[in-house]
């Protein structure tokens, strides 16, 4: 599965290269993990609420692809770990608004970094014409991904601006 940088984008084998490159990727990124105190579906929740803020159950159980009483599940794990809070939602008392504890923070940064550091000691051992090709691919990936073609946004999730904000009117 070595391609030159002029890759016949019509290539059959491209499909099925690409999927067993990124399951390979992710194999040696899950074990590279720092700790085993969560796991990865718990590791993946605890990313969401890093990256998007808070959120309620619902939200998060949808932006993991997951069905809501399987996300009650791993939040009920991760309350009793002391990674994540529960407040109530300050418009709708029937929901609960879930937070990033600092103790479930430090998790998701230290299995980051331990992650991090082994790849760029293997990027750093690529010539920089394949680092430029994988920095390009970044963004083509994260399109693959994304729910509607589009570039990956790493912006908060909308939810979150709008619990900030009846958070702010109501302690107004």
């Amino acid at each position: 599965m070595t391609y030159s940088c002029r890759v016949d984008p019509n290539d059959p084998r491209l499909p099925g290269d690409l999927a067993l490159a990124v399951v390979r990727l992710s194999r040696h990124l899950r074990g590279r993990r720092a700790t085993a105190l969560v796991s990865l579906t718990q590791l993946s929740a605890l990313s969401t609420l890093m990256r998007e803020g808070p959120m309620t159950p619902g939200a998060m159980a949808a932006a993991e692809r997951v069905q809501p009483p399987s996300m009650t599940r791993v939040i009920a794990s991760l309350a009793d770990l002391g990674m994540i809070q529960r407040a109530p939602h300050p418009t709708d008392g029937r929901q609960v608004i879930v937070t990033l504890s600092d103790y479930g923070r430090q998790v998701v940064e230290d299995e980051q970094i331990a992650r991090e550091e082994w790849l760029r000691g293997r990027l750093d051992t690529l010539p920089e014409e394949e680092r430029d090709v994988l920095a390009r691919a970044v963004a083509i990936l994260g399109s693959l991904v994304s729910e509607d073609g589009k570039p990956a946004n790493k912006a908060p999730h909308p939810e979150s601006a709008a619990v900030r904000a009846a958070d702010a009117a109501s302690t107004a």
